[in-house]
């Protein structure tokens, strides 16, 4: 594991994340009671090395990534439409993964990690190169202020990571409402060669995608959602 003094030059030293209170309800609070042993972890206190999700999931599937869960509306209903899928959830914020462990549990969904903590620390300590079938990041915060795009999640040198821990054939599928971002995300992730557009563009909007109370709010006030799905490719 790198030090802090070590840092690879893709850890930030601005996070591109709020903290927020922890307090939790009632059942939030009987959710991670019942859950968090066996189906959660905390970045910080995981050992040196790649986690290893086989044996955490207890079985071999692809692994499935999703950055910045939420209150776990979408996520939930992501995880119990794919059983074939090791997905794991990395979120900082409590109270949003504890409802998220609820929402699962009362879809039957079975296939569920979730991960406390940085994404950054996380991929770059404990997520082996090539290992990923797929990344999705749905609405990260926007920052849409000018002076605070530095603290945006999907910049080069965070993509590059992403593209490293990506699978050969691996997907990057983002979204955002937020147009800007949106030709940012499009950039940047253009410009990493490890990377290749599945589409000249945008992607279509796929119907398996719930609709987050982001993007409901987003139709309310005329913005326009945009899809990006980029493949993990290997450089010859």
């Amino acid at each position: 594991m790198t030090t802090s003094s070590q840092r690879p030059p893709h850890h930030r030293s601005i996070v591109s994340y709020v903290q927020r209170g922890e307090r939790m309800t009632v059942g939030q609070q009987r959710a991670w009671d019942r859950h968090w042993e066996r189906l959660g972890r905390e970045v910080a206190a995981l050992p040196a090395g790649p986690l290893d999700f086989a044996g955490w999931f207890g079985r071999d599937a692809p692994v499935l990534l999703e950055i910045g869960s939420g209150m776990g509306e979408t996520t939930a209903q992501l995880v119990a439409a794919a059983p074939e899928l090791n997905y794991v959830a990395v979120e900082v914020y409590k109270p949003g993964l504890a409802q998220l462990l609820m929402r699962a549990e009362n879809l039957g969904a079975t296939n569920l990690r979730v991960l406390r903590g940085d994404a950054v620390d996380l991929l770059t300590d404990h997520v082996a190169p090539d290992s990923l079938a797929g990344v999705r990041i749905f609405f990260p915060d926007p920052w849409p202020k000018k002076k605070h795009h530095k603290r945006r999640l999907v910049q080069p040198a965070f993509v590059r990571l992403l593209a490293t821990r990506l699978a050969p054939g691996g997907t990057l599928h983002l979204a955002t409402d937020w147009e800007h971002y949106a030709e940012q995300m499009l950039e940047v992730c253009s410009a990493e060669p490890l990377l290749r557009n599945r589409y000249e563009r945008w992607a279509p909007r796929p119907d398996w995608r719930p609709v987050t109370k982001f993007e409901q709010r987003a139709v309310e006030e005329d913005r326009v959602s945009h899809d990006l799905m980029f493949e993990r490719v290997e450089l010859t």
